[in-house]
């Protein structure tokens, strides 16, 4: 069984293409002239993303180099310890919101220090797969469409974020202590 889910795995990505080729030919599509539209396209939308993403950029690092991510780590941990919240992984809930490659790389990190099945390696392994990075998100998305009141967009972002990473601690705890 394991076999045939593997197979399928890895034509998916390569029938889809065939998938979509063909109806594009029987549907008399010129396949090449909709292609460079559509890279045209997108090669404008980069563009005027670009601000965006370069303040994002920049505050991210910002972010970590200045200390602030230190510093709400410290805050925090009072109230980390009090919830038995893993102070381990308080920098990737912070961070996740934030950057999905920044999170990424911390995730990386606490498995090279506790190992990807660890407790801590799950735990960070459910965050990072069930949170979203929502302030990027809202920033790119919203500025890519000149929306600049995101009402409670940026609230409920953040609180699913914030559920999902106590969830990720209780079912991760749940499922994997004895």
């Amino acid at each position: 069984m394991m076999q045939v889910l593997t197979t399928i795995s890895t034509l998916m990505l390569p029938l889809t293409i065939a998938f979509i080729l063909i109806v594009g030919l029987v549907r008399g599509v010129s396949l090449y002239d909709a292609f460079i539209t559509g890279a045209k396209k997108g090669f404008g939308t980069s563009i005027t993303l670009m601000p965006q993403m370069i303040a994002m950029l920049a505050a991210i690092t910002l972010f970590r180099v200045s200390g602030a991510l230190t510093i709400g780590i410290t805050w925090l941990k009072p109230i980390a310890d009090r919830l038995h919240f893993p102070l381990e992984l308080l920098p990737l809930a912070i961070l996740r919101p934030i950057s999905g490659s920044a999170s990424l790389a911390l995730l990386t990190d606490l498995f090279k220090q506790h190992g990807p099945d660890s407790l801590l390696g799950r735990m960070g392994s459910v965050m990072q797969g069930s949170t979203d990075t929502t302030l990027y998100v809202l920033a790119i998305y919203f500025g890519s469409i000149g929306i600049t009141k995101g009402r409670y967009a940026l609230r409920v972002g953040l609180l699913s974020d914030a559920v999902s990473v106590i969830a990720s601690i209780i079912v991760v705890n749940w499922l994997f202590t004895k």
